[in-house]
């Protein structure tokens, strides 16, 4: 009996071996130790962006058309002021030294100065004129009053008159701006949604031995397009039937359709951009994940590499969520380039940019990286599965991307 349980410990033991070396010495296991560490890094990172996000579109720039020495000690003010209630809490002042105090017409300056302004504060210290769209100057009367109270040491109560005009450059560029990060969220919430339906379907057909079939008679670099364009018309019909869904629910609870921010390019054209652009990032990453049904063979090696890549389209996604207050800087031009998020980054551009021709070669861009990375995808399927048998499947993934 003793030696029977001694058997059974030692066979258990060969099968326990086995199967833990053939794990950790798996490309897949590298990845699944850093699979915990992707939600965490997402969850601070999209805390911080936001927090950045929001900070970049709502800094406020208040002009000061007032005496020279009046301006200074509404600038000491400020850095007085700012110590005590923090950055935030101020507006940022631009001084407008070729701009008259006295000047009844402000609004042609909002737009014109260096930096386009929320505001700008002209008269006096003592009876500031505080000039701007009605929205920002009901925000920030109350700090004007406060800056030239704390100008003037102080000495009494400050009431300032208020000038208002129909928008600002400002105030247009904020609305805007919002437009832009719900595109950007309506884009990375259908290409997540969506986009794996590629994988579980080269997957079934893989273990079903219906792709060897299919490729017997068919070239495969058609079987994978075929693939994508099948799953993405099949996406574009769910997100149509959840539009108009969307459509109807809206009109009846709120009476017709609300008064959203326009976009620069109009509504028309920023639609039409929206589906593009949302093809694009679904065909890109659709044939990464073809790429991945192709290295993989067994359903849990599918889930293990599958799950970076969608952190991964996260983390591009922050990106472009990061850039959309940078336009025309390095980091934006970046994201513009960059294959997967380059979709998101130009939805963003729709919205803030009238221009129409820079869509057309972002398109052919994407669609170029597209193709090299089916054609890329093909070669592995061809390499891991029309050439190996039984015995081929059983080597690591590692062994099976670089034929060793």
């Amino acid at each position: 009996m003793m030696e029977s349980f001694m058997e059974t410990i030692r066979a258990a033991f060969v099968i326990a071996r086995r199967d833990f070396t053939a794990i950790i010495f798996s490309k897949s296991f590298f990845f699944f130790l850093l699979g915990p560490l992707f939600p965490l890094i997402i969850g601070l990172a999209a805390g911080g962006l936001g927090k950045q996000v929001n900070q970049d579109i709502d800094r406020s720039v208040i002009g000061i058309a007032l005496p020279e020495d009046q301006a200074e000690k509404l600038v000491d003010a400020r850095a007085s002021l700012v110590k005590s209630l923090g950055e935030n809490a101020i507006p940022e002042l631009l001084l407008l030294p070729d701009v008259s105090p006295d000047d009844p017409d402000m609004v042609q300056y909002l737009d014109s100065a260096e930096k386009p302004l929320t505001a700008i504060i002209s008269n006096s210290l003592e009876q500031p004129r505080l000039s701007g769209a009605e929205r920002d100057v009901k925000r920030w009367k109350g700090r004007t009053a406060l800056l030239a109270e704390t100008a003037l040491s102080g000495s009494s109560p400050v009431a300032v008159h208020t000038d208002f005009v129909a928008a600002t450059g400002s105030s247009k560029k904020r609305t805007q701006l919002a437009t832009a990060q719900g595109g950007q969220v309506i884009l990375i919430l259908l290409t997540m949604i969506l986009a794996g339906m590629v994988l579980s379907n080269l997957v079934e057909e893989k273990t079903n031995k219906i792709i060897e079939v299919l490729a017997a008679a068919i070239p495969m670099d058609a079987i994978f397009l075929g693939k994508l364009f099948a799953m993405l018309g099949m996406a574009l019909v769910g997100i149509t039937v959840w539009s108009s869904l969307g459509f109807v629910g809206v009109t009846a609870i709120s009476s017709g359709i609300p008064n959203l921010p326009p976009p620069a390019v109009g509504w028309p054209i920023f639609c039409v951009l929206l589906v593009l652009y949302f093809s694009m990032a679904y065909l890109l990453l659709g044939s990464l994940f073809l790429g991945i049904g192709a290295m993989a063979t067994t359903v849990r090696e599918v889930q293990t590499l599958s799950m970076p890549v969608t952190m991964g389209q996260l983390l591009v996604f922050f990106l472009a969520a990061y850039s959309v207050t940078k336009l025309g800087e390095p980091v934006e031009w970046f994201a513009v380039l960059f294959p997967f998020s380059s979709p998101f980054a130009m939805i963003a551009r729709a919205a803030q940019m009238d221009n129409i021709w820079q869509h057309g070669l972002a398109l052919i861009w994407q669609a170029m990286f597209t193709l090299i990375i089916i054609r890329f995808s093909v070669m592995l399927f061809k390499k891991n599965v029309m050439k190996s048998g039984q015995s081929a499947r059983k080597k690591p993934l590692w062994r099976r991307v670089t034929g060793a």
